[in-house]
């Protein structure tokens, strides 16, 4: 018997092993990998080298982040990153990791980043004869009428092995017994199930009991056994046993079900009177406590009811033995078996899971640029475990990609992306299944948004006008451009330069400075309004990204004047060419007489070269009067014969600036009588008015040839910058001679919405002074401006 028994285990371990190297060689033909270990041994243990098997280079491990996915906090393997090789974490127990289960496999996800790439590793772990066949007592006490025939059948308690497979219960054996024999029954999953089979009827009166040894002996080499003590008490005549009305018991359950839920009825009849044919329903001795907590059997009318949390996802159908017995004095049984089928119910919310996930990534990457690999899960079966998912919401410019596997999707851009428009996405994943009603889990991913630099830098203002005093002090800073990037970091930072070049346009810029930094601009030398009224430049601000981008702006200078020229004089002028003259009047003149005309000429512009002239010395002030705006002598009454014959006359001549600036001219009048003075006119007159013509129209030449060229200039510069470029200033220079002898100047010219004029002597009706423009600007208001350019002229109050 024993050589039997060890030929069949040679027999089945030979089958094994032969489906063991099947399933590996399968396993590899479809591209997966797949370990073997026993259970129960050590922590470390070498399960096989994943990366030499996988075909990875070792070198590359650590770099790419290879580690074994798992939603455990304690998991059963770890993979070593330097070498590849998968390790058991703990000791493995099959019965709990693979409770009543035939094949006990677990499936691992391994992880390799950049490229993202995902293996499956199987680990198939074997069980070891580590449990001996236990009963649930010790001993079994039964009680058979004498009236039993031979051949009729007794349930005894069934021996549970925690070990699966061929290490648990394989054979049930007896002690040896006459009237007894033992009959194994094979239910599946749910083991063998021993019966004690009658072979000869009994006599109570002969024996009262029989005592029996039940053995479970697994299939282990050795085995391992277990043993109950079958006591066999002998009643008298109760013999006809419970029939059941139905051959197969079968219900439908939803999982879910609330506790009082009756699941099905059975029913019996015995053909016995009185006790003996009371029939009461128990469950069968195999059925576990596990069971017996989920349901609950009411013993006189056979209703099963639910009496625990009934869940699909944990077992999906039971099977439980139910005995009606009777209550005769020996009591007769019969099992049967109820199938119960759990339906499932969409009681599962699905399982969002991000696998792999890119912090930031560049604003310019490509659409289809991958982002994140989602992995969902649903634990309900069928529709209820059908997955749908999307992203919530349709302005965000990423979409869900669906993998070659089932429930892997990959996070893919749709559309580009502009940091300065929105810095980061919060990007909601919706996972719902096809149950009714249906589940729906949430989760959300934020994406950030890194910088590249695709922005140029941009002035705040273009173009820039600034107005700068001349005379200003080399080194010192007169104005400053300033720009901004919509970039950040080293894409934002700013440099400023002035572009300089060797046409004669850009040669100002040669005497400016800017800094870098700031954008502050410093005048490398003095200006002179006489010389230089206006000029432009420009200026480039660069960023510091990779590449660089760059813009730049023209910058427009208008030189504000200053009163730093005194007046000249232009008459009277003696040889020596200092202001001194001498006129000759005849005594008879009458009152108003007009005696001479001193002229002079500002360089300076508007009140600076407005000139007021005055007597700073005079013999008589009862003979002679000066107009201050024309400089024209005029005697105030006629001569007497106590007047003297020579009189001097100092006049002073200033003009109106701030700081005013002045210069003197002496005037020599002699008193004649009117023959002499006849005589002296006809000799002196041509000569002194060719002389005085020559040299008036000397410096008048002069001058108006000044003006001339400086207003030719200045229409020149202008039509230039209109035909370069269109801004929204304008100027228009005008120069007006006085003939009262004062060269007056007055310029006008426009910025914006408002139009200004520096003027001389006469001033425009209506017009007002300008803050801060040195008393020689006015705003010109728009409808007192005539077509021809001229101004109205108000009298000025001295």
């Amino acid at each position: 018997m024993e050589q039997r028994g060890c030929g069949a285990w040679r027999e089945r371990r030979q089958w094994v092993v032969f489906m063991v190297a099947l399933v590996l060689f399968w396993s590899g033909a479809s591209a997966q990998i797949r370990y073997s270990i026993s259970e129960e041994l050590k922590e470390g243990t070498v399960v096989g080298n994943v990366a030499k098997d996988l075909g990875i280079e070792l070198s590359t491990l650590k770099d790419r982040g290879f580690r074994i996915v798992s939603g455990s906090t304690d998991p059963l393997f770890q993979v070593n990153q330097n070498d590849g090789i998968l390790y058991m974490n703990r000791k493995i127990d099959r019965e709990e990791v693979c409770e009543r289960s035939s094949v006990c496999l677990i499936n691992l996800k391994t992880v390799l980043e950049n490229p993202l790439e995902i293996h499956y590793v199987a680990v198939e772990v074997l069980d070891v004869n580590d449990h001996s066949p236990s009963f649930p007592e010790t001993e079994k006490r039964l009680e058979i009428s004498e009236s039993a025939l031979p051949g009729a059948r007794f349930q005894l308690p069934a021996a549970r092995d925690w070990d699966g497979g061929q290490f648990s219960v394989q054979q049930y054996k007896f002690s040896h017994s006459e009237h007894f024999r033992v009959e194994v029954k094979d239910r599946g999953k749910d083991g063998k199930m021993p019966f004690l089979i009658l072979q000869k009827q009994l006599d109570r009166e002969t024996v009262k009991s029989h005592k029996l040894l039940l053995t479970a002996i697994d299939g282990g080499n050795p085995p391992r056994s277990g043993t109950i003590e079958i006591t066999v008490e002998v009643l008298d005549v109760n013999d006809n046993t419970p029939l059941f009305t139905k051959n197969v018991y079968s219900v439908m359950l939803n999982e879910n079900s609330p506790v009082g839920t009756t699941v099905i009825q059975v029913n019996a009849t015995d053909l016995d009177d009185g006790v003996n044919g009371h029939v009461i329903y128990l469950f069968g001795n195999d059925v576990n406590s596990k069971i017996q907590k989920l349901f609950d059997l009411d013993a006189e009318t056979g209703k099963i009811t639910v009496r625990g949390q009934i869940d699909f996802e944990i077992q999906d159908s039971y099977e439980i033995d139910i005995q009606a017995s009777d209550q005769g004095v020996a009591p007769l049984t019969t099992d049967k078996s109820v199938i119960i089928k759990i339906v499932d119910v969409n009681d599962n919310e699905p399982e969002i899971e991000v696998t792999s996930f890119s912090n930031a990534i560049p604003e310019d990457c490509r659409p289809g640029t991958t982002v994140a690999l989602i992995s969902v899960n649903d634990m309900d079966s069928g529709l209820n475990g059908k997955v749908i998912c999307s992203i919530n919401g349709e302005d965000v410019p990423f979409k869900l990609m669906p993998s070659l596997q089932d429930n892997i999707y990959s996070v893919v851009t749709k559309s580009p992306l502009d940091r300065e428009k929105q810095a980061h996405y919060d990007v909601i994943i919706l996972a719902k299944d096809a149950g009714q009603p249906s589940l729906t889990s949430v989760k959300t991913i934020i994406i950030v948004v890194s910088d590249v630099n695709d922005n140029s830098p941009e002035f705040s203002l273009s173009p820039y006008t600034f107005y700068v005093v001349e005379n200003n002090d080399p080194g010192g800073s007169v104005f400053s451009v300033s720009a901004s990037d919509r970039d950040i970091n080293e894409n934002a930072l700013i440099s400023y330069h002035i572009l300089r070049g060797s046409d004669d346009e850009k040669k100002w810029a040669y005497f400016l400075n800017i800094n870098s930094e700031n954008g502050n601009i410093l005048a490398l030398k003095s200006f002179d309004f006489e010389t230089l009224k206006m000029f432009q430049f420009q200026v480039v601000a660069t960023d510091s990204g990779t590449p660089s981008q760059s813009s730049n702006v023209t910058v427009n200078v208008f030189i504000l004047d200053q009163n730093d020229n005194a007046p000249v004089i232009l008459y009277p002028v003696s040889a020596n060419g200092s202001a001194e003259g001498v006129e000759e009047i005849p005594r008879n003149v009458n009152a108003g007489h007009l005696v001479t005309k001193v002229r002079a000429y500002d360089a300076d512009i508007g009140y600076n070269g407005w000139l007021l002239f005055s007597l700073q010395e005079v013999t008589d002030h009862s003979l002679f009067a000066l107009d201050r705006y024309t400089g024209q002598i005029r005697t105030l009454r006629s001569f007497t014969e106590t007047d003297e014959a020579e009189h001097k006359l100092v006049i002073l001549v200033k003009d109106n600036g701030n700081v005013s600036l002045s210069a003197t001219a002496t005037v020599i009048i002699k008193v004649v009588e009117p023959k002499e003075a006849f005589a002296a006119s006809d000799v002196k007159s041509s000569v002194k008015d060719d002389e005085e013509e020559n040299s008036v129209t000397f410096y008048l030449i002069i001058t108006l040839g000044s003006v001339s060229t400086l207003f030719l200039i200045s229409i020149i510069v202008l039509i230039v910058m209109q035909c370069s470029k269109p801004t929204d200033y304008s100027s228009k220079y005008l120069q007006d001679t006085n003939n009262d002898g004062t060269l007056c100047h007055s310029i006008q010219y426009r910025s914006g919405d408002n139009r200004y004029m520096l003027v001389g002597p006469r001033m425009s009706i209506g017009s007002t002074i300008v803050p801060g423009s040195n008393g020689n600007t006015v705003v010109l208001p728009e409808h007192r401006m005539r077509a021809s350019g001229e101004v109205r002229r108000l009298p000025m109050l001295e």
